[in-house]
């Protein structure tokens, strides 16, 4: 095949990827950005002529490097300070190697399990609007010899802006779905998680249970010590209850002192289980907030969910056990 003919191509196949990629964008069927993310990594891949590429975001909530989309492999998941992504963040500069294996920095683990051979990469930090890293582009194996930082980049910066627009927006929608106290999801997350995820459940007839808890007298603490005392109170009562929460299970801060877990494949008897051992956990973990070390109890409320009631009638049931704990002591698991 002639230079022009493979010119050709190329620029055939990155018509095709922009245009399936205004596609996506205009018709509104995506619910995030995934398959915007996928359709500009693999623009990223063509533009460099490489085998591979992966766009990563960096999470600093967690201290983790993620990648949001990658060819040829399944979602990783690193440290924010390792690997060749991690030291062109915190380096804020473009990293080639074309002898990866000689390089301390690279992280062989994915070839290791996967049996593939890296030979070259370029790593390429993105930004926000405001010039702050937010995640990076790999582009992996150059199909034409290895990588030229200041032809490749040339190439790439195009991909890599749009996908640096399109991680901020992700990054702020993910952030309006999230209580910048506990770090948990709210009440947008709630909903937003349930629409994707566990009204999946719930369609497939597996059962789907709830507990919605409330820490016992919890302004009493804001009153006595103030609510700088109250913030710890909260950050410390959350993440006890989330530590609680496996794999597919989620926890939500769903208004002031109130927390909500959201159990798939659980029964009633699972959900009040749970909710008592972490009702007993929190009565013997003293915290200390402010200087203050303060004794908390919780009160919950569990239910299981009925697939022929409203997402807010479900959770009126769980909240009406809720109160009787309340009315009752406190302290307690009510599930009937």
């Amino acid at each position: 095949m002639s230079t022009d003919n493979n010119g050709n191509q190329t620029l055939s196949q990155i018509y095709d990827i922009c245009s399936s990629l205004y596609k996506t964008m205009s018709d509104g069927s995506s619910r995030d950005h995934s398959e915007v993310f996928s359709y500009l990594t693999e623009l990223g891949k063509v533009l460099a002529n490489a085998d591979r590429a992966s766009f990563w975001k960096w999470d600093k909530r967690h201290h983790e490097l993620w990648t949001v989309s990658a060819t040829g492999t399944d979602k990783i998941v690193i440290p924010d300070q390792s690997g060749l992504v991690g030291k062109a963040l915190r380096e804020k500069r473009v990293l080639v190697t074309n002898d990866p294996y000689s390089d301390p920095d690279f992280n062989p683990s994915v070839d290791k399990k996967t049996g593939y051979t890296t030979k070259s990469v370029l790593v390429m930090p993105v930004t926000n609007i405001n010039g702050e890293y937010i995640g990076a582009f790999q582009i992996i194996n150059k199909l034409d010899g290895g990588f030229e930082e200041e032809r490749d980049v040339r190439a790439l910066s195009l991909a890599a802006l749009i996908c640096g627009i399109a991680l901020e927006s992700e990054t702020f929608r993910d952030e309006s779905m999230h209580d910048k106290l506990t770090g948990l999801k709210n009440r947008m997350g709630f909903y937003q998680d349930f629409s994707n995820k566990y009204g999946k459940v719930l369609s497939g007839e597996r059962k789907l249970s709830l507990f919605i808890c409330d820490i016992d007298k919890f302004k009493r603490v804001n009153d006595t010590y103030g609510h700088n005392a109250g913030d710890r109170v909260l950050e410390f009562a959350s993440a006890l209850v989330e530590s609680f929460a496996g794999e597919n299970e989620g926890v939500y801060r769903w208004g002031g002192e109130e927390f909500i877990m959201l159990m798939p494949d659980t029964d009633l008897q699972g959900c009040v289980a749970k909710a008592e051992t972490i009702r007993e956990k929190l009565q013997n973990s003293p915290c200390n907030a402010e200087g203050n070390i303060i004794n908390l109890t919780m009160s919950f409320g569990c239910a299981v969910f009925d697939p022929s009631k409203t997402i807010e009638e479900n959770v009126s049931v769980a909240d009406g056990h809720l109160y009787t704990a309340k009315e009752t002591g406190r302290n307690r698991v009510i599930y009937e």
